[in-house]
C-alpha cells in the first residue's frame, strides 16, 4: 500500500497528540523512532499491537527507540486508550488524515465483503538521521515488539 521503502527519507510530520501537543519528526532527530498505524483505537486487533509494543518498551528504549502510534481517532478516544491501558508512548490524533497520507497508508480495505477506504496497519522504523530503516506491512499484532527488534 504504502510507497515508502526501506532507505527513502521519513516523511516530515507535525500532529497534535492525544493531550493537544504538538509532535513533529524534528522532535526525534538523533533518534531511532517507530511509528505504527493503527486502524482505531481500543479495538482487538490495535489493543493487542499496542499493549505488545507497551509491554516491551523498556526494551526499546534500551536499543535507543521512542515510539509513535498513529490513528485518525479524536484526541479524546487516543487519550481513552492510552489511559486505559497505560502507554508509556504518544498516540497521535491524525483526525485530517496529514501524517496518514503523507506515509501513504490510507486506501481502499475489504472486511467481510465489503470495501471502504481506511488506514492500512503498518510500521515504519526510522533511524536516527531520519531515514526509513524497515517498512513492515504485515504486523503480528500480538507479536510486534519481536518483529521490529529482530528485523
Amino acid at each position: 500500500m504504502t510507497h515508502l521503502k526501506v532507505g527513502d527519507k521519513a516523511p516530515d510530520f507535525s500532529a497534535k497528540d492525544e493531550q493537544g501537543n504538538t509532535i513533529s519528526l524534528s522532535d526525534y532527530k538523533g533518534k531511532k523512532l517507530v511509528v505504527f498505524f493503527y486502524p482505531k483505537a481500543s479495538t482487538p486487533g490495535c489493543t493487542a499491537e499496542a499493549c505488545n509494543l507497551n509491554d516491551n518498551y523498556d526494551k526499546f528504549k534500551t536499543q535507543g527507540y521512542e515510539i509513535l502510534g498513529v490513528s485518525a481517532d479524536s484526541a479524546k478516544r487516543q487519550s481513552n486508550f492510552k489511559n486505559k491501558y497505560g502507554f508509556q508512548y504518544p498516540l497521535l490524533a491524525d483526525e485530517d488524515k496529514a501524517v496518514i497520507e503523507a506515509f501513504g497508508v490510507w486506501g481502499p480495505k475489504k472486511f467481510m465483503g465489503k470495501e471502504y477506504d481506511g488506514i492500512h496497519r503498518t510500521t515504519f522504523v526510522i533511524d536516527e538521521d531520519g531515514i526509513l530503516e524497515d517498512v513492515i506491512t504485515k504486523v503480528k499484532t500480538k507479536a510486534h515488539a519481536e518483529q521490529i527488534l529482530t528485523d
